[in-house]
């Protein structure tokens, strides 16, 4: 899902989808949803439908007698293993254009074998042993549920198979032949039409999940956010934190580096708020953009900026954390209220071993760093000395 954005889903619905067929990204999702769940329910519906084909083996014996053996045959001996290897198949591969393609091979196999058997009967009882093939009709449709242009298609096929059957027979006359056909036919656009506005529904029903889903994760990701910067927020922090301590490894290092804006105050005073606005959202897209993908980064107070970076050592925090002074001073943002007339930032970074401390613990030392750079004349970078392991940690 993550290809797919919440405005093209409002896109979407906004042009509708009168040709059953979503842009190609929300297309691949359908593609995937719809498979899962036809696959979820394929052999509930295939135990289903084997048994009521199966259970017409009463009728065969009392309608065809005369070609009853064949029909067993064909009943046991080659639609229900057929009927089980599609089940397997779908769920050993479960792609949505397999699961229609199957579908379509199940309901034109179960219309044609029996009728295939029913040309060699003499039996006076076709005419109502032909009607059976109606159940076939409505369980492709309604149970085994195909998207539209497969059930186009298979309609389209089961009745060619089931008209050419039915001549075949001999067994009746123009008349009662063209009832026949119209019958089937007013039934499967009946049937088509059916199952054009229940894919519909289904698609409308997958947009507005599919969109929840997305406004649902927007919320999430606001509600962590920080709105001025874009940066995560100290909501975020005991959260992140506490995935942090419980998933790392017992020896793993977990590095903060806290900074904090030089002389923010006076570039407020001198520039004004709006400037110092743009000023704390350029410093963050800076430190953003320096950190690796690994690292979290929190607004975490005013101008105080926090960086989390699991798996780094002391001299590797350390690098980090000169890397962004670099950084920060290299944007060369104006400062009125200083001599040099440049934006800087002064930092202290803090390492140490999840299991021997705490996050409140490793915040603490990283701002003793800070406020330690901050008194050597700021625009520089301290590292806090490692520390015992906490008593109190076992």
């Amino acid at each position: 899902m993550g290809v797919v954005t919440l405005d093209q889903v409002e896109g979407q619905i906004a042009r509708g989808f009168r040709y059953l067929h979503f842009s190609p990204e929300i297309e691949e999702l359908f593609r995937k949803d719809y498979a899962a769940e036809r696959v979820r329910l394929a052999a509930i519906w295939g135990v289903i439908g084997i048994f009521i084909y199966d259970l017409v083996y009463f009728g065969d014996h009392t309608m065809l007698p005369d070609v009853f053996a064949g029909l067993f045959t064909v009943r046991f001996l080659v639609f229900t293993p057929f009927v089980i290897a599609c089940i397997l198949a779908v769920r050993r591969w479960p792609d949505a254009r397999l699961y229609d393609v199957l579908a379509m091979a199940i309901a034109v196999l179960g219309v044609t074998l029996p009728m295939a058997v029913a040309t060699q009967s003499t039996s006076p009882y076709l005419f109502v042993y032909q009607n059976g093939n109606s159940a076939a009709f409505l369980f492709f449709v309604i149970a085994l549920r195909p998207r539209f242009l497969a059930v186009v298609s298979g309609l389209a096929l089961m009745c060619a198979s089931h008209f050419t059957t039915t001549h075949l027979t001999g067994a009746f006359d123009d008349v009662t032949y063209s009832g026949i056909i119209t019958f089937y036919l007013t039934l499967s656009i009946f049937l088509a039409v059916s199952a054009y506005f229940l894919e519909q529904k289904d698609r409308q029903n997958f947009l507005n999940q599919l969109r929840g889903s997305l406004l649902c994760q927007q919320l999430e990701r606001n509600a962590e956010r920080d709105e001025l910067t874009g940066l995560l927020n100290r909501r975020s922090l005991a959260r992140i934190g506490g995935m942090l301590w419980n998933e790392a490894p017992g020896n793993t290092a977990i590095s903060a580096i806290l900074l904090d804006i030089d002389h923010f105050k006076r570039f407020n005073d001198v520039h004004g708020h709006i400037e110092g606005d743009a000023c704390i959202r350029a410093v963050s897209q800076c430190i953003r953009s320096t950190v690796d993908e690994a690292a979290f980064v929190f607004r975490f107070g005013g101008e105080e900026i926090l960086v989390l970076a699991p798996g780094r050592e002391p001299l590797q925090a350390l690098a980090m954390a000169e890397r962004i002074r670099t950084a920060i001073e290299g944007l060369r943002l104006p400062h009125r209220g200083l001599t040099d007339g440049c934006v800087t930032a002064s930092l202290g970074a803090a390492t140490a071993i999840a299991v021997d401390t705490t996050l409140e613990r490793l915040l603490q030392k990283a701002d003793d760093a800070l406020y330690e750079a901050k008194r050597m004349g700021r625009n520089t970078v301290v590292l806090a000395k490692e520390a015992e392991p906490d008593a109190q940690v076992a």
